[in-house]
């Protein structure tokens, strides 16, 4: 059956809605689409130990990293991804830690929960309830410690896995700090500011005399302009108080000649 051939609206509204289509704009919407493109994923449940981590602990550790660090690639994604990871690892260690003083305490206990080598009397305090509870469990725990750590090097192994854990969370962060420093600047940011900042005070053009806020008039000669005119005053002085002083040596001082016409030639 042949094909029918598109007609010359339909293809017109196609490169019309072609223009609009501009991909998204915001960053959460790059962030969105950013993760379309990506040939891996993320499946939580793999990096679980079973029964003992819940299966969806590390996507929600994930989640809560992209709400906050809000990626808007695919490469920050991987490395917020690599941040939640290393989290998990830093969980895991602690669950270890926890694990081996369990098992510190289990070698140091005999099948009815007492101590194997328990404490002397002097340490109990002649059978002290309160002591007994209390340091009797210090001492249990410390006892299992001294004895695995002569068996075996669990405890160093477990401070070197918990550094290295440390160390991955550090880079990991420090990776997404720098894919976020090779962002292209929001459109917003480009736009210059709305008053220039050489501008010193409010912007006088086509406003109100009246609203302008009560400051002192600068002169309108400026300092150039007054250090030109300063030898022609100083010159013009003299001349002014000798016509001055010949005119009353002259005639006089009339009463009706005040002291703004002596200062000026006739």
């Amino acid at each position: 059956m042949p094909r029918k051939s598109t007609s010359e609206k339909r293809l017109a509204a196609n490169r019309a809605n072609a223009t609009r289509s501009t991909g998204p704009r915001t960053r959460e919407g790059k962030a969105s689409s950013a993760r379309n493109a990506r040939k891996h994923g993320f499946t939580a449940s793999t990096f679980a130990v079973v029964r003992l981590e819940e299966l969806d602990e590390a996507a929600r550790l994930k989640d809560d990293l992209v709400a906050d660090y809000r990626p808007v690639s695919s490469q920050e994604l991987f490395a917020v991804e690599r941040i939640a990871l290393a989290q998990h690892a830093l969980l895991r260690a602690a669950r270890l830690e926890a694990g081996l003083f369990t098992a510190c305490m289990d070698m140091a206990l005999d099948p009815c929960d007492s101590p194997i080598k328990p404490m002397t009397p002097d340490l109990v305090g002649d059978g002290d309830v309160e002591i007994v509870r209390a340091q009797n469990r210090n001492f249990v725990l410390a006892t299992g410690f001294d004895r695995m750590a002569q068996r075996s090097n669990s405890w160093s192994l477990l401070l070197r896995y918990q550094a290295q854990a440390e160390r991955h969370y550090r880079r990991a962060v420090e990776e997404f700090e720098r894919l976020k420093s090779l962002r292209n600047p929001a459109p917003d940011d480009l736009l210059p500011s709305p008053q220039s900042p050489n501008h010193d005070g409010p912007d006088r053009r086509n406003s109100n005399p009246a609203n302008l806020p009560n400051e002192p008039i600068p002169p309108v000669n400026s300092q150039k302009q007054e250090a030109l005119h300063a030898p022609e005053r100083t010159q013009r002085a003299p001349r002014i108080t000798e016509w001055a002083a010949q005119s009353i040596l002259e005639h006089g001082t009339p009463p009706s000649i005040t002291a703004s016409r002596l200062a000026s030639p006739p």
